[in-house]
């Protein structure tokens, strides 16, 4: 077993912990996440078509790629080092879909999925002229191709809700008599939500359907 931080600490920098030192420390100090985290943001695109309709516009993830091919998702993807969420979904809806951000009107920051595999995904709204929609040109190696759906046919559309329990494996070799506990102990479990969507042919489900679901109901509101 490897030993955590607080083991890696000498008693000659122990002596250092003043408190003049930790007030200082954390006077400046920038909150992160607590192990293995990630960071993601996606661009959620409305786009007016040409009959008039309000569309939301998805992509299909190349059905190469080693992460979910083949699957419908709107335009975005990890967020780098010193990026802010909005400029992460912008950078990544231009590098994929060929719409370069300066045909992008932003409209705001949309709700935040927390996942339960550490990561967070925020979402960004933002309006594409048809036009611009048109000329994109996807990046074939992540993207297959781009579509529009109309809001008022995917609104009509009731989804199909999974509900899926996430639960805790333990490794066989957890020293439960040391921390005082036994096999049987209650540790933390957690529910996923999985509604499924199919406009058209189109199956739009997971966090794609979890972020259009939210936004359906915020609209209706």
């Amino acid at each position: 077993m490897l030993a955590g931080p607080a083991q890696n600490i000498t008693k000659g920098r122990l002596q250092m912990f003043t408190l003049d030192n930790i007030i200082s420390t954390y006077a400046g100090h920038r909150p992160e996440p607590i192990g293995k985290y990630r960071f993601f943001s996606v661009l959620v695109p409305f786009v007016e078509d040409e009959k008039g309709r309000v569309c939301l516009m998805y992509e299909v993830r190349a059905h190469d790629m080693v992460s979910q091919p083949g699957e419908i998702c709107f335009p975005g993807g990890h967020m780098e080092k010193g990026e802010t969420p909005l400029q992460c979904a912008l950078r990544e809806t231009e590098e994929e879909t060929g719409i370069p951000v300066s045909a992008i009107k932003v409209i705001g920051q949309g709700d935040i999925l927390y996942g339960y595999a550490n990561y967070t995904l925020y979402t960004h709204l933002g309006v594409i002229r048809y036009e611009d929609y048109l000329k994109a040109h996807v990046q074939k190696d992540e993207v297959d191709e781009v579509f529009l759906v109309a809001l008022e046919d995917i609104a009509g559309v009731r989804p199909e809700i999974f509900t899926e329990n996430i639960t805790t494996e333990i490794d066989d070799d957890f020293p439960y008599e040391k921390v005082g506990i036994d096999e049987d102990y209650a540790w933390r479990v957690g529910q996923w939500t999985i509604p499924i969507y199919d406009v058209d042919g189109r199956v739009i489900w997971g966090l794609t359907a979890r972020i259009t679901e939210k936004l359906l109901e915020t609209l209706g509101e």
